[in-house]
């Protein structure tokens, strides 16, 4: 794991806050830095800086609306482990006149327990329930770093960037979907920064794995209630078939390779499922069942990635066709998921490709966790491949216009001429 301790054991905190308060002023000057800030908040400060905030001023909050939080608490996968994260944290807090703040993957506050007198200071600062705490938003922070960088965060005094943060500490923790590695919002233990204890990392980060824990457990809990609840259902019939979840997770198969996705099924939608061919899903208590639509094994699946207008990707196999919107974005990373070949490509490499460097990890994997649900088992994960059976179609000129994306360009339309070209050579051979 990268370190992400703000100090070493034993720090003498005043000290160590005066000597950050020096390195800050500096660089906010324009100085070269007697001691260089750390890497982590290096990094930080660069990203802030180039988006124009202030350090010295009163940078904007923005609080959501009263229903529009209680929405995301309802829809948030962390209502279902608030619970464990309370005991962990929130106690840990109130003992310590810290405060516990959980958020979601957007950055905004859902969530937030500790000590009153440090909660009425997270007032003064903008820090509550429907505040946004990325870094666009308030500068450098545990929580918005953590989203930025994508692993544990812990920043003391003078490593934040505005100068209303400087009395804090604040260490926070990504909380990880465990079936697709996309964060799904952060805890956070944040309280006056001489309060700082060393052991809040480690608390902070434990909970965090805690939380991944229970979420995993719940997760099989409800694939095997899918299973359990679609017995006699399942008995009665014919394989092959899936039986799948409403995200698209199998719970049950029977009569070839299981996948560990599939598209999100959608009464009357058909989708695609390598083996299986074009499915109707059926409900059957909470879960769907997949059946093929035609009989023929191991039929291909065909992909039309479309990019005339708006991109969207059209889905042929069993006698069936039908087509699916794709954001811009979606169309680049299936195209240069199909173009890496049966080898696949990683999600670093997909960063560097679309953004020009590593930086952008964490959002490449929920880029692709986005599109897998929409396509499902068309796409395999570690690395991104397509699967076995899947045929792409494209048109290489306009693969030209789909992105600046150097790979695009300079890959991508060649590997696709070639396809084009051996079809025509094919092709004249079969007239001849």
């Amino acid at each position: 794991m990268t370190t992400f301790r703000a100090m070493a054991p034993g720090t003498d905190l005043t000290s160590h806050a005066r000597a950050l308060n020096r390195t800050r002023d500096e660089v906010m000057g324009g100085a070269r830095p007697s001691t260089r800030p750390r890497n982590l908040v290096a990094r930080s400060w660069s990203r802030v800086m180039d988006m124009g905030l202030d350090p010295d001023g009163a940078n904007p909050r923005h609080h959501l609306p009263t229903d529009q939080v209680e929405h995301r608490r309802r829809t948030s996968p962390l209502a279902g482990v608030l619970p464990e994260l309370r005991s962990m944290v929130a106690t840990a807090a109130h003992a310590s006149d810290s405060l516990m703040v959980v958020t979601d993957a957007d950055g905004v506050v859902l969530w937030r327990d500790g000590a009153v007198r440090t909660r009425s200071g997270a007032d003064s600062l903008g820090f509550g329930e429907g505040s946004c705490w990325t870094e666009s938003a308030v500068g450098t922070n545990a929580i918005g770093t953590v989203l930025a960088e994508g692993h544990p965060v812990e920043l003391f005094a003078a490593e934040h960037f505005e100068q209303r943060q400087l009395p804090w500490y604040c260490t926070a923790a990504p909380v990880h979907d465990p079936r697709t590695g996309r964060i799904l919002g952060v805890v956070d233990l944040s309280g006056p920064a001489l309060t700082f204890h060393p052991m809040a990392g480690a608390l902070v980060t434990g909970a965090a794995r805690m939380a991944e824990m229970r979420l995993a457990e719940q997760h099989r809990m409800r694939l095997d209630r899918i299973r359990d609840g679609a017995g006699p259902r399942l008995a009665a019939g014919e394989g092959p078939f899936l039986l799948v979840d409403g995200d698209g997770w199998v719970a049950h198969g029977d009569g070839l390779p299981l996948p560990d996705r599939v598209a999100a099924p959608r009464e009357g939608r058909a989708l695609a499922v390598p083996g299986l061919g074009a499915c109707l899903p059926e409900q059957v208590g909470e879960g769907w069942l997949l059946r093929a639509c035609s009989r023929t094994p191991d039929e291909v699946v065909d992909l039309v990635l479309d990019l005339s207008g708006t991109p969207s990707a059209e889905v042929a196999g069993g006698g069936r066709r039908w087509r699916t919107g794709l954001t811009t974005r979606h169309a680049e990373i299936l195209l240069m998921v199909y173009l890496a070949g049966p080898d696949g490509i990683g999600a670093a490499t997909l960063s560097r490709a679309l953004h020009g460097d590593d930086a952008h990890v964490v959002s490449v994997r929920a880029e692709v966790s986005r599109l897998r649900r929409v396509l499902g088992a068309v796409l395999l994960s570690r690395p991104y491949r397509c699967a076995e059976g899947v045929r792409l179609e494209v048109d290489a000129g306009a693969v030209a216009r789909l992105s600046e994306s150097a790979f695009v360009r300079e890959h991508a339309c060649e590997r696709v001429r070639e396809a084009v070209r051996a079809m025509e050579a094919a092709a004249g051979g079969a007239a001849r």
